[in-house]
């Protein structure tokens, strides 16, 4: 044996009770793993004594968009600080392959506008060493990777390869080559075809992205190219035509499992995310709803005002270039048309939006946006325009999107007909960072609430999106799996206070949160972190192929 894990406790990934155990570790894969004291290293064995920490499989992250950033870091970060050892990238039907040289400022824009990335930070940061989805591939292959990385092929990259940009249903002959570029994304190992139809999603120029115009026919075409191809996930970020009964017959009608995002709980509806699990649970066929186990709270600009991009007036907006939004502010003509469909709109949210970083507003800081216009006689929406244009447009506002149903996410976490997900990683970087949520989830839902016990809350980290997702043999402590292993302290495991740091390319800025109690992590049974700190040049990462 190559490493023997001593004095662990246990919790394999399989919702099973926890044990004390040692784990024998040869090359990559678990050797053995018996009761204390019962395994002999040899002379060349690193033996590590954990002292009673859990030792977990490494946790697995099937809702990220590392689709760039892996191109100019390598270590994943943050979601390697937490635990996570592998990842799957591609989500909500975006990506950077296929892309055509005359489609890259679209893709670029794209991510910029629904994804909350930096136009600078991708447009240095991205080396456009590819063109088809084989070829983005291979160059994941190549690069070096402190984590595990898994990728859907994206309906909106696939679809402007294909149509060039054009916005309308596909011929015959261009849903062909779709198949064709599905299948072939299948063979050079992608997971899966992710898609959306969410009205939220405007992507380049304020448009929406070209998923969105596709029909439902569409998506059930290349849908039957997994079943076909007898593997791969289907992704699906909800919207008109495609919800639970479309899940269901999707998943029947392929063979193929789906997985839908966002089951979120709304503090203002309580039950109905509960009760849509049951209506899903009561149709046939291998669906995932996925659910977040932290709010969803976004710091926004209004340089960048993305949640917003559902309102026909916003579209407008995204459709400026970022220089152009403030005048478009100071349009008494614009605000007397954006105003109504705004304030309604989000007429569930003005209590949960306030200001959170401001060089200008010291005094409002963290009152309602509802309480304050009230005070000062005018409206929300005309309250955080004035904000955001007397401070230069550099006003943060901290806006509770969805998912502050406290009670409720306990209950979804309980109920394992879900699946768990939506940290978003790489996504929204100026604006959120949940891609703690696997130590949020440690920390707060079983420490501190006791919403489900150790052992569930791993099965949810590890061994249920292993069995979702078809990650073979990882996901679980098995003699012969993959040894990604992760040991913490379950008395420490949680996340530090929210940081801006300026390590993007260009100096573009990003949320970042770092973890507590997460103390030696195993990638492929190399060791990347140690004493609770991530060791430097570690690349153990393989690429995940279906």
């Amino acid at each position: 044996m190559d490493l023997l894990l001593r004095h662990a406790w246990l919790v394999d990934g399989s919702g099973g009770p926890g044990r004390a155990a040692d784990v024998a570790v040869s090359g990559d894969r678990i050797d053995a793993i018996a009761g204390p004291g019962e395994l002999t290293p040899s002379k060349q064995t690193q033996v590590v004594d954990l002292d009673g920490l859990v030792l977990a499989p490494g946790f697995i992250d099937v809702h990220t968009h590392y689709d760039a950033q892996i191109l100019w870091d390598g270590d994943l970060t943050p979601s390697c600080w937490h635990g996570v050892t592998s990842v799957i990238m591609g989500n909500c039907g975006f990506g950077i392959a296929p892309t055509r040289p005359e489609h890259r400022e679209v893709i670029v824009r794209t991510l910029e506008n629904v994804e909350g990335m930096s136009m600078e930070a991708l447009s240095a940061g991205i080396d456009w060493c590819f063109e088809t989805f084989p070829q983005y591939m291979s160059a994941l292959e190549q690069r070096p990777k402190r984590l595990n990385v898994g990728a859907f092929i994206g309906h909106s990259p696939l679809r402007l390869f294909v149509l060039d940009g054009q916005e309308r249903a596909a011929t015959a002959d261009e849903l062909d080559q779709m198949r064709a570029l599905v299948r072939e994304a299948l063979d050079a190992g992608a997971v899966g075809l992710s898609t959306s139809r969410q009205p939220a999603h405007q992507g380049a120029f304020g448009r929406p992205v070209p998923s969105r115009f596709a029909e439902v026919d569409e998506v059930d075409a290349l849908a039957g190219v997994l079943g076909e191809a007898g593997r791969g996930i289907l992704q699906v970020s909800i919207g008109p035509g495609l919800f639970v009964n479309q899940f269901s017959e999707l998943a029947v009608r392929h063979g193929i499992p789906v997985t839908w995002t966002a089951l979120v709980s709304r503090a203002d509806r309580p039950g109905a995310a509960l009760r849509t699990v049951e209506r899903g649970a009561a149709l046939p066929g291998e669906v995932y709803p996925q659910i977040a186990c932290r709010p969803i709270v976004m710091q926004i600009t209004l340089t960048d005002p993305a949640p917003l991009g559902e309102i026909d007036e916003w579209k407008e907006v995204l459709a400026r270039p970022r220089a152009e939004r403030a005048a478009m502010f100071r349009d008494a003509a614009w605000r007397d048309r954006a105003r109504p469909a705004t304030l309604d709109a989000w007429s569930h949210r003005w209590s949960k939006i306030d200001v959170e970083e401001t060089a200008a507003h010291q005094d409002v800081v963290g009152i309602p946006l509802d309480r304050l216009a009230l005070e000062r006689g005018t409206t929300p929406f005309d309250l955080m325009l004035d904000l955001a244009l007397a401070d230069g447009m550099s006003t943060r506002f901290r806006v509770v999107l969805e998912n502050d149903g406290d009670d409720e996410i306990g209950a979804l976490l309980a109920d394992k007909r879900t699946l768990l997900g939506l940290s978003d990683a790489g996504a929204h970087a100026t604006q959120l960072c949940d891609a703690c949520y696997s130590t949020h989830l440690l920390g707060h839902w079983v420490r501190e609430r006791k919403a489900l016990t150790l052992e569930d809350a791993v099965w949810r980290l590890t061994g249920h999106p292993a069995q979702a997702f078809r990650v073979r043999e990882r996901g679980l402590v098995r003699e012969g799996y993959f040894a990604d292993l992760v040991a913490f302290d379950p008395a420490a495991v949680g996340t530090t206070p929210i940081e801006r740091a300026f390590d993007q390319p260009g100096g573009a800025d990003r949320l970042i949160v770092r973890s507590t109690g997460v103390q030696h992590m195993w990638v492929n049974g190399v060791q990347a972190r140690s004493g609770g700190e991530d060791i430097a040049g570690v690349a153990a990462g393989q690429l995940l192929r279906a």
